[in-house]
């Protein structure tokens, strides 16, 4: 190794402390200088000290910062406008520079390991040993010992290669992006956290340091998704995202509890104790479980069926933000968990029969959402949660290469179009409405290019990246004898190809249809935003090379790669003629969609409807399928209605009813009664010793009368 591992975490962390203090210093002395300001121009008024909307910074996010909620869902709209006065170049540019240097260094170093390992690697038979880095003992009890250490190999150095480098490229987009925010320094500092936090996750050498980087992504979406804390809706968001990855979270501490006890430890010795036969003496039941409690937080870290619903409402964040954690990073850790442990998985094939039906009704369902919505940065946010059951999928029929390799490939494209979309929102002053745009390919051209070559990608079309991929997917579904998961694969694909073109229709091609005057003031992206979108669409086409299947010629290098750190379930062997023939099934399906798409929203005309007359006859027939389709089959309100509202009214009796009136009711009848009693003594202490003698001698008159009478 050229370099230690544990700086490549550490050198984003670096980043977040110094952008943080700046930041907080900063903040503080423009409060200080907004409330001396504020009490200047008000001497006689003290009944508000400080919180005019100067001294907050929130005065310019009115309807102008942040209009988009005339356009309905208001969750998914990208609030992107500067939220106060202009901050000071040198601190823009320090912020900038702190927040790309301290991510771009860790890609640095990331890659001075990884060039000798994989090169190694790829000469040594069977691959080179893992390289495992100990920072130092993080706690012992009994038997049981863990270790700070980070971990580098084969399917580690391939997370960390796109990582590093997909990050890196978001950094330098977000410093254009972002360039009138007040909040500039606190972007950038969450955003290093971030980046330190899936990075821990990616080198991590056992699940419970792979769990410290689980939790940090998970606090960190939690602070981006909702970094307009203003505005309900984002605030609303990224506690949603937070509730809902506890939930997984809890099945996955359980899942960790339950490797301890099956294998005596949680580094990950483990994976090759299950290869080599260790649970031979253990219950089936017992591998099982652990196997669906691991698979619970891997669901609800890359949003599958059912806990999927918070990452459409994550589009409330920047848009850099949604290129970040659905493209290349914090969903794709569900799978890397389910890769990770994937020895553990092929000993329970029941479990991974259910991951794998659970990843093809994650695509086909939200593919189907998808078809039908019109915020386009909503449209990317359910191809995402669609692509990310089709790497399940994969996992499940054994074929968890392939799987890894989809989490490659999607990387680039995913976050090329999600980069791309903020482009357009901001040609378009912040709408993000495709029924509003149209004919902005020849104004935007560099964004139009770079977003055509991923939407080909993420199509399938050869011989872009996105082909190779789902086509290995598709193929290993159809080899491990489930044809179901092929036929609902091959439907999810052309779905893919159709809503997919039906964005870049509506988008860059036909009429202007918004405003008269918004037209005018379309504009092209500055170089900080688009160079990042002209890296990511070259590696949209030429990724997939890493992995051609020998029935083109190829080695797939990309799988052979990644084979020591996987285990392998079962052979996917197909014949040559088949695998041709379900080649040509994959491209067709996308083809179909494509040309529907082109079809029904390609209108040219300046008063043509979107969609077209043809469409919305379509839509009108489908009856209630299509109401269900257009309103997200009605999850949110079934969610709200069967489990948020009871427990919701549940939490509200037991705070009225059990800790307002009987919890509250019970202790302050005790102060009465203590109340009351003191008042009845104070009667009686007067403080004067002849009262005091009198009640004395009552006292034994009393007590002598008693007793005579008895």
């Amino acid at each position: 190794m050229t370099l230690p591992l544990w700086l490549v975490p550490a050198l984003p962390l670096a980043g977040f402390l110094l952008n943080g203090l700046v930041a907080l210093v900063c903040g503080s002395r423009r409060a200080a200088k907004a409330n001396a300001a504020w009490r200047a121009a008000h001497p006689d008024d003290h009944g508000h000290d400080g919180h005019g909307s100067d001294a907050h910074g929130h005065d310019a996010h009115g309807s102008d910062a942040h209009g988009h909620d005339a356009h309905g869902d208001a969750h998914g709209h990208d609030d992107h406008g500067h939220a106060g006065p202009f901050l000071p170049y040198w601190e823009r540019l320090f912020y900038g520079v702190v927040g790309v240097a301290s991510v771009g260094l860790a890609g640095v170093v990331a890659f001075a390991n990884l060039v000798p390992y994989v090169a190694g690697s790829l000469a040594t038979e069977g691959g080179l040993a893992p390289v495992v880095q100990t920072a130092y003992r993080w706690m012992a009890a009994g038997h049981v010992t863990v270790d700070l250490a980070f971990r580098l190999d084969a399917l580690s150095a391939m997370m960390l290669s796109f990582v590093t480098f997909v990050g890196t490229l978001i950094h330098v987009y977000s410093v254009g992006y972002l360039q009138d925010e007040e909040g500039y320094g606190r972007y950038f500092a969450f955003l290093n956290l971030f980046m330190f936090a899936m990075l821990t996750l990616v080198l991590a050498s056992s699940l419970p340091v792979l769990f410290i980087g689980w939790e940090g992504v998970g606090l960190c979406s939690y602070l981006l998704i909702g970094y307009y804390y203003d505005k309900d809706f984002a605030h609303q968001a990224g506690k949603k995202a937070f509730v809902t990855n506890r939930i997984g979270d809890f099945g996955m501490v359980l899942g960790i509890f339950g490797i301890l006890a099956l294998f005596g430890t949680t580094d990950f010795s483990f994976v090759d104790m299950a290869r080599q036969g260790a649970m031979n003496g253990t219950a089936p039941v017992t591998v099982y479980a652990v196997c669906l409690l691991l698979f619970l937080g891997a669901v609800g870290k890359s949003a599958q069926v059912p806990l999927y619903v918070w990452l459409p409402d994550a589009m409330a964040g920047p848009t850099p933000v949604s290129a970040l954690i659905h493209a290349a990073t914090m969903v794709t850790a569900g799978v890397y968990l389910v890769a990770r442990c994937s020895a553990v998985f092929v000993l329970a094939p029941d479990a991974m029969t259910l991951v794998a039906w659970v990843g093809a009704g994650t695509a086909v369902f939200a593919a189907t959402i998808g078809l039908a919505q019109n915020d386009i940065k909503k449209v990317l946010a359910y191809s995402t949660v669609s692509q990310l059951g089709y790497m399940f999928l994969a996992c499940g029929v054994g074929a968890f290469g392939a799987g890894m390799f989809h989490v490659f490939t999607h990387a680039f494209f995913k976050a090329c179009l999600f980069l791309g979309s903020g482009s357009v929102i901001m040609a378009m002053h912040h709408e993000q409405d495709m029924r509003a745009m149209g004919g902005l390919g020849p104004k935007v051209p560099r964004t139009y290019a770079t977003m055509m070559f991923a939407t080909v990608a993420i199509a399938g079309i050869p011989p872009l990246a996105g082909f190779f991929s789902k086509d290995q997917i598709l193929g290993a579904a159809f080899g491990a004898g489930h044809p179901v998961l092929f036929a609902v694969g091959l439907f999810t694909a052309g779905m893919t190809a159709f809503y997919m073109f039906r964005l870049a229709r509506m988008t860059f091609y036909g009429s202007f249809r918004g405003p008269k005057d918004a037209e005018a003031r379309v504009h092209e992206s500055p170089a900080t935003m688009t160079v990042p979108l002209v890296v990511l669409a070259f590696f949209s086409v030429v990724a997939g090379f890493l992995g051609v299947p020998e029935a083109l010629g190829g080695k797939n290098r990309f799988v052979e790669f990644l084979a020591p750190s996987l285990a392998a379930a079962h052979p996917h062997h197909v014949p040559l003629a088949t695998e041709y023939l379900l080649m040509a099934l994959s491209v067709a399906a996308a083809v179909v969609g494509i040309v529907l798409a082109w079809r029904w929203y390609g209108r040219q005309d300046a008063t043509a409807q979107v969609p077209s007359a043809a469409a919305q006859a379509l839509y009108e027939k489908s009856g209630t399928l299509g109401r269900l389709v257009e309103n997200k089959w009605f999850v949110d309100e079934g969610i709200e209605a069967a489990v948020l509202s009871p427990f919701r009214k549940i939490g509200t009796f037991l705070w009225r009813g059990i800790d307002a009136l009987l919890i509250d009711g019970i202790v302050n009848a005790s102060a009465f009664l203590v109340e009351l009693t003191g008042d009845l003594v104070r009667f009686f202490t007067t403080g004067n010793v002849r009262n005091y003698a009198l009640s004395f001698t009552l006292g034994v008159l009393v007590l002598a009368v008693y007793v005579f009478l008895r």
